[in-house]
């Protein structure tokens, strides 16, 4: 039985970020080399809020700033393309937001529409309005015995986890795992992702209705965990609730660092977005606050923050050496160094140079592939768009 209800911003390209760590940690100077490296320092701020995440001493350490070594076209000509996956043999899944479609990119340059009669009924099903339709996808870790893929959309019920089985490249069946997660044509949130622990995590927005976020009986605007047949994942903050954290406004990307550390991507208002350090049971603040502040002590506070007109980020991704975010009106890959102790100064990459980024992913040979957003409605599409573009840094 799938669960119904939860029991029991314009301005300049300034940056401001808190640093986790012991001992009074200080900031770094923020890069004024490299590509697109922030001109303002960034400004201090201790962690305060409560429940306070610790991460393990054996932390991940990247470089400073990294280089764009090589951008290469993957595939082109996607409509508005949103979520990505890799399966085990390194093809890769996408999501198409307003068709209903996934595509199979089997080899570079080339991707097909998967067919079948759960490719049917998945189409039949999704609803798409304003900035929801078929968002997020990931594999099921067992996806060598079990064939399972899990997609987050909407219907018109509100939006849902589901499940396929894809089988000799065809989608055979389509399955209901989690539903009524509040819709609406903007702030759906859409990403679903697999932890480290084998649960799956769900990500969710306030569907325009802010209270939610605070109300620990609405499923909008938190992250989810959950088991894969979709009951909530033991070990929860609430035992019998899938909440994991809540106070979110939008959260469309979350990833995990080697040393454990969740990481998730905030969609601000007006004026704020954010890069949060993920904590069971956390408190993200939204609406009470947005940005740089704790509310007291009440809610935890951003590692880093952004003003909207440079990040407004979707995907995430961790790497060994740092956490990469894709802006969409900020048209560009920002990337937050890892340290031992936190994180370091963001770092601007490829500005202006894809235009909107909807999703980052790590690629099984080392890179990252990037899928664009140009013809989701608010961009300005380009020959080729949209596309899927593998990012070699070094």
């Amino acid at each position: 039985m799938s669960p119904r209800r939860v029991l029991g911003v314009t301005a300049g390209p300034v940056l401001v970020m808190a640093l986790l760590g012991c001992g009074g940690s200080t900031l770094p100077t923020v890069p004024t080399t490299g590509s697109g490296a922030s001109s303002s320092p960034p400004q201090s701020a201790a962690l305060t809020a409560s429940p306070t995440p610790t991460p393990p001493p054996a932390a991940p350490s990247g470089p400073a700033t990294v280089t764009v070594l090589s951008t290469t076209d993957v595939v082109t000509g996607l409509a508005t393309p949103w979520g990505l996956a890799f399966l085990p043999d390194a093809r890769a899944l996408v999501t198409l937001r307003d068709s209903g479609r996934i595509m199979l990119v089997d080899h570079p340059g080339h991707a097909i529409q998967l067919t079948g009669p759960g490719a049917d009924q998945l189409a039949r099903t999704v609803r798409h309005v304003g900035e929801s339709g078929l968002l997020g996808i990931a594999v099921s870790p067992g996806f060598a015995t079990d064939h399972t893929v899990f997609v987050y959309l909407t219907r018109a019920d509100g939006n849902a986890v589901m499940s396929l089985q894809l089988i000799d490249d065809r989608l055979v069946s389509l399955s209901e795992v989690f539903a009524g997660i509040p819709s609406a044509d903007h702030h759906d949130g859409g990403r679903l992702a697999f932890g480290p622990d084998g649960f799956l995590y769900v990500t969710t927005g306030d569907a325009g209705v802010t209270s939610r976020s605070q109300d620990p009986n609405s499923l909008g605007g938190k992250i989810l965990r959950i088991t894969a047949a979709g009951a909530p994942a033991p070990g929860n903050p609430t035992p019998g609730s899938p909440v994991w954290t809540l106070g979110h406004r939008n959260v469309e990307g979350i990833g995990w660092a080697a040393d454990g550390r969740m990481f998730a991507s905030e969609f601000g208002q007006n004026t704020w977005d954010e890069l949060n350090l993920i904590a069971p049971g956390g408190n993200y603040g939204w609406p009470v606050v947005e940005g740089n502040g704790d509310g007291g002590g009440r809610f935890v506070r951003p590692l880093a923050w952004w003003p909207t007109d440079s990040a407004s980020p979707s995907g995430l991704a961790v790497t060994a050496e740092g956490v990469y975010l894709a802006a969409l009106k900020g048209e560009r890959l920002w990337r937050v160094p890892l340290l031992p102790d936190g994180v370091g100064a963001p770092q601007a990459l490829l500005v202006g140079t894809l235009g909107r980024l909807r999703t980052v992913v790590p690629a099984p040979d080392g890179s990252l592939w990037l899928v664009t957003n140009n013809t989701d409605g608010r961009g300005t599409p380009r020959a080729g768009d949209d596309r899927i573009v593998r990012l070699v840094v070094g």
